[in-house]
């Protein structure tokens, strides 16, 4: 038994020491030792009409996609549109004239947040160094360099799409004070015997902007063209799905109310393992991120077909092909969409579409970890701060679980109690293992003792915690938000480590009041593993390592008294 302690002790020592070390090396811009290096850029040539380097046109099912017209070729070579800039009271947005896209959006309410590494918040605290200057800027959701929504025509040769150089008409460029919305329109040439007019609606404090895609047949017979929503990302990046941040994934997803949320790894992508439904009559597309999402939504049922996919130049895109009704000569067609770019507020997206509140990925603990974020949000409505409702939220679990806590610290006392006749067990038949097993055992069933209930009604309250983890470190409420003193944003790093170093003294409180392990060894490594383990809470966001302390104070606080009822030295 004492063998097999001391190998986990071990073993769990020996992987502390090697995920701090993994995480100095992402500080110092080192790839990670799980995961490959970042993809190297796609070269930045001129795209081919329907290339995959500009997000190539899917191949839709039953109606293939035609060629790129020599009109749209032509527009592909030139070197873009034209590009302009919009705002409103929310979003600073960039179109170009090209494909009349969306290419450039900046959430002014969320402003990028300062790290700490683990040198700056040391020199702080000796006065060495004075604070870095680091300006807030608005968060950028997508560029053209990193990934970008898009839309056209397919199914009818020389049809408008994303190549295609479009009039813009209309010269509103901000959203006027009392106004509640703005439009931005495109309307392309006749290319095809068709002409596609795309109109952007912005709304005030609305990060969902609606786009309505005309399409106007200007031939002379019937046609049945297809429009293309997708988003293209011509990088691979890497999840960041471990210890330091287990809510960070990065790529494409599709929802759909047969299958649910699906999310797709870049690397799956490289091998062609991308499982879906291709046809579904709802459902939505999205890139999503860390804290936020991009997502093209049509809640109306009708046919429409998905795809995901790694295209010949190494871009990856996700996105829908959505079947337009016959347009006769001289007539139209209109089709509505949905293009949302913004944060991940889990009440906000499950207004906009069925599911889309998946995007804030909670993992294997969803079930658990979705009424925790609600319970949390409904603290927050009373208390107003981000940081007492955690305080709060953990003050609830601990009561929720004291039944639970008290079994589990009154066994480590009853454990505490028979230590000193345990430890003269060990040193009286040292050399001989079995009877001091057998001896030991019947201490145990004389004083009533088992040396595992303190496990069990930790084990079993384990998921909530880590869901409550999932949940803090998603959560996007959390960015910028301040809770007292020097934590102005609970997203970011203690700056001068006073919880982190609180962290670790409570961590070392709660080994003295556990039971003391005979061995020697073992006992030293009590003592170094909450000192090992603390560096990382340098690296952990300063809403996170508020959580832990609070359970730590709790949890000291309850085995204290339960210690002095059982008249159990501290």
């Amino acid at each position: 038994m004492t063998d097999i302690r001391r190998t986990v002790l071990w073993v769990v020592f020996t992987m502390s020491l090697v995920l701090l070390w993994d995480g100095w090396q992402k500080y110092n811009g080192h790839p990670s030792m799980f995961s490959p290096a970042p993809a190297k850029p796609v070269a930045s040539a001129a795209p081919a009409p329907g290339s995959a380097a500009s997000g190539s046109l899917p191949t839709a099912g039953t109606a293939a996609a035609a060629p790129v017209s020599a009109a749209s070729a032509a527009s592909a070579g030139q070197p873009g549109g034209e590009k302009f800039e919009i705002t409103t009271d929310v979003v600073k947005a960039t179109f170009d004239t090209r494909g009349g896209s969306l290419v450039r959006v900046e959430l002014l309410k969320h402003l990028t947040t300062e790290t700490h590494g683990l040198m700056d918040p040391l020199m702080r605290l000796v006065g060495l160094k004075a604070p870095s200057g680091f300006k807030p800027e608005p968060v950028v959701l997508f560029d053209a360099s990193s990934y970008r929504p898009e839309s056209g025509l397919i199914g009818v040769p020389g049809a408008p799409n994303h190549f295609t150089l479009m009039n813009v008409v209309g010269a509103e460029r901000q959203l006027k004070d009392g106004a509640s919305s703005m439009t931005v329109r495109f309307e392309s040439p006749e290319q095809g015997g068709l002409k596609l007019v795309k109109t952007y609606t912005f709304k005030r404090s609305d990060y969902a902007i609606d786009v309505k895609h005309e399409v106007v047949n200007t031939g002379a017979a019937p046609v049945s063209p297809q429009l293309y929503v997708q988003l293209v990302r011509p990088l691979a990046v890497e999840s960041s799905s471990g210890y330091m941040a287990p809510a960070s994934f990065i790529g494409p997803a599709i929802y759909t109310d047969k299958n649910k949320f699906q999310k797709f790894e870049f690397k799956d992508l490289d091998k062609g393992k991308a499982d879906y439904d291709k046809h579904a009559d709802d459902g939505w597309v999205a890139m999503v991120q860390h804290y936020f999402t991009t997502a093209w939504l049509r809640n109306s049922a009708g046919p429409r077909e998905f795809f995901v996919k790694k295209n010949e130049s190494g871009a990856y895109s996700v996105g829908q092909v959505f079947p337009l009704p016959a347009i006769n000569p001289g007539a139209s067609a209109v089709a509505e969409n949905l293009l949302y770019a913004g944060p991940q507020e889990e009440n906000q997206l499950t207004e906009l579409a069925p599911g889309l509140e998946r995007v804030k990925d909670y993992g294997m603990f969803y079930v658990i970890a979705k009424p925790l974020f609600w319970l949390l949000d409904k603290i927050h409505g009373i208390l107003g701060n981000w940081g007492w409702s955690i305080v709060a939220l953990v003050v609830l679990l601990k009561i929720a679980f004291f039944g639970l806590n008290a079994s589990a610290y009154r066994s480590m006392a009853k454990m505490k109690a028979v230590g000193p006749r345990v430890n003269e067990l060990r040193e009286r038949y040292k050399n001989d293992p079995q009877k001091q097993q057998q001896e030991m055992m019947r201490i145990y069933r004389e004083e009533k003792v088992n040396p595992l209930g303190s496990c069990l009604p930790m084990l079993l309250q384990m998921p909530f915690f880590i869901a409550l983890y999932w949940v803090l470190q998603s959560t996007v409420e959390m960015r910028n938000a301040p809770w007292i003193g020097w934590i102005t944003d609970l997203s970011s790093a203690d700056p001068y480590l006073i919880l982190p170093i609180l962290m670790t003294a409570s961590s070392l409180l709660q080994v003295a009041l556990n039971p003391t392990p005979a061995d020697p060894t073992q006992a030293k490594m009590m003592w170094m593993m909450p000192l090992a383990l603390s560096f990382m809470f340098f690296f952990f966001p300063a809403g996170l390592v508020l959580y832990w302390l609070v359970n730590n104070l709790l949890s000291i606080a309850q085995q204290w008294v339960i210690n002095k009822q059982m008249g159990v030295q501290s």
